[in-house]
């Protein structure tokens, strides 16, 4: 079953998904080791609100999600500082502001419904040349930074105040992470799905963190489990005419489940 890469839309949906599931585990990784998770729902839901924005204004919605997702991940990291001790508070507002915003623009949007779908689901078939080229670029940013600071990435995860006195600029690189964050969810809207992709920033990361034994290894299993279930979801969301983000999501719960239950075993 090889003639689904005789669509030109599938090669770039493939495409696609390769590269966003490489950058998402680079960005995971740092977030649920600083037990951070849910600032990927937070920016998706932010992302949504761009996107129904850039729908309404008649620009690419990417760029309104980019845009969106930039100013709440920003404002997250403001209010983190101001609530202090009950920092979880901040990724809460955001995301409640996000799901509001998304329900009022949605209303001005002709056909709304059916457009704000295929961004919170994905889809394989609407994927421009100009989602493509950003992708590329992104996921070349991504694995640049990732290797430039791997060391700092791996301090700060486990110990940021002792990353500050060693001399690692640890609020930079927090401001850094943030930034891909929030432009890797948007990008990645458009197959994954706005409400899905926080799911593939945790999801390999957490089945990686069960087998594996290193900062190290968890990145790169992470890698193979992001590519393994994207891929193969993309491919059976095609054949059986399935929403991929959702397919591609419930495949990775499956692995994380049999991973899960061989361990303890």
């Amino acid at each position: 079953m090889i003639d689904i890469f005789t669509y030109p839309f599938m090669i770039k949906a493939f495409a696609v998904a390769f590269m966003i599931s490489l950058c998402a585990p680079c960005i995971g990784l740092p977030i649920v080791l600083k037990r951070f998770s849910a600032i990927g729902d937070a920016t998706s839901h932010s992302a949504l609100g761009g996107i129904a924005f850039g729908l309404l204004i008649g620009i690419n919605p990417i760029v309104g999600a980019v845009v969106f997702s930039i100013v709440a991940v920003l404002t997250i990291e403001k209010l983190r500082k101001s609530f202090g001790a009950y920092q979880e508070i901040a990724t809460v507002v955001i995301m409640s502001a996000g799901i509001g915003l998304t329900a009022v623009l949605s209303a001005f949007i002709k056909n709304g419904s059916a457009n704000i779908n295929s961004f919170m689901f994905g889809s394989i078939v609407a994927i421009s040349d100009f989602e493509l080229w950003l992708s590329l670029v992104l996921t070349s940013l991504v694995l640049i930074l990732t290797l430039l600071l791997y060391k700092e990435n791996f301090a700060i995860a486990f110990d940021e105040e002792s990353a500050g006195l060693c001399g690692i600029p640890v609020r930079a690189i927090n401001f850094v992470m943030m930034l891909l964050t929030a432009i890797v969810v948007s990008v990645a809207s458009r197959i994954v799905g706005a409400l899905m992709i926080s799911s593939l920033l945790v999801i390999p990361v957490a089945t990686s963190m069960l087998i594996s034994k290193s900062y190290k290894q968890t990145l790169i299993l992470s890698i193979v489990i992001s590519e393994f279930i994207t891929l193969l979801g993309l491919y059976i969301s095609f054949y059986m005419n399935l929403r991929p983000g959702g397919t591609i999501v419930l495949l990775g719960v499956i692995v994380l489940i049999i991973t899960s239950i061989f361990k303890k075993r």
